[in-house]
């Protein structure tokens, strides 16, 4: 059952497009302290970074309650790989942000991460619940939920070892795999929901 599920095209893509997004996400979220300190290092400057990391994730609450409105004018697909392009953008941009003197433009340019990283996330949820086989939702909807987090937790530990061996600077463009690999497969599939 758990390789017969993603025989479904659209299932597969919609999932494997939850993977990409999986792979960025949490990450992102756990080295936005790391972002605050590292830019706070190289600028010799004072942040609030407990308060500053507080609102570039809480944002993507309200990414999440705008992509859910967008998706239903343009359709759960196309906002999500929208917000999956944009996400993919912010991390190969990612090195630029320790070179901007601003504090102003480093956190709206990570408010604006922080939107469109989540901002896809119901939005997969709902096409992966949409396309899973009637008969085996269930198990279909578990197994795309593990290997999501088991991905997660693959891509954290790669990041914390990557950040000990290259300058810090540059390991965010890793996260670019994710969305890259998450939009391909979600072009790959035209139809695949709406």
């Amino acid at each position: 059952m758990m390789f017969a599920v993603f025989k479904n095209e659209n299932f597969r893509s919609a999932s494997f497009g939850y993977f990409g997004h999986m792979w960025e996400l949490y990450t992102f979220w756990a080295f936005v302290p790391m972002i605050l300190s590292i830019w706070q290092h190289i600028h010799s400057t004072q942040l609030n970074i407990p308060l500053m990391s507080f609102v570039i994730i809480g944002v993507g609450g309200f990414a999440c309650v705008l992509s859910g409105y967008l998706s239903q004018q343009y359709g759960a697909k196309k906002v999500a790989a929208v917000a999956l392009l944009c996400s993919g953008v912010c991390c190969i941009l990612s090195p630029l942000l320790f070179f901007i003197s601003s504090q102003v433009m480093l956190i709206v340019f990570l408010i604006f991460w922080g939107m469109a990283v989540i901002a896809d996330s119901p939005l997969f949820s709902t096409l992966i619940a949409q396309n899973a086989p009637v008969d085996s939702k269930g198990t279909a909807l578990t197994i795309v939920t593990c290997i999501g987090f088991s991905i997660t937790i693959i891509s954290i530990q790669l990041l914390n070892f990557v950040s000990t061996v290259i300058d810090p600077v540059y390991v965010y463009l890793l996260l670019a795999l994710g969305p890259a690999a998450g939009l391909c497969a979600m072009l790959k599939n035209k139809k695949a929901g709406n």
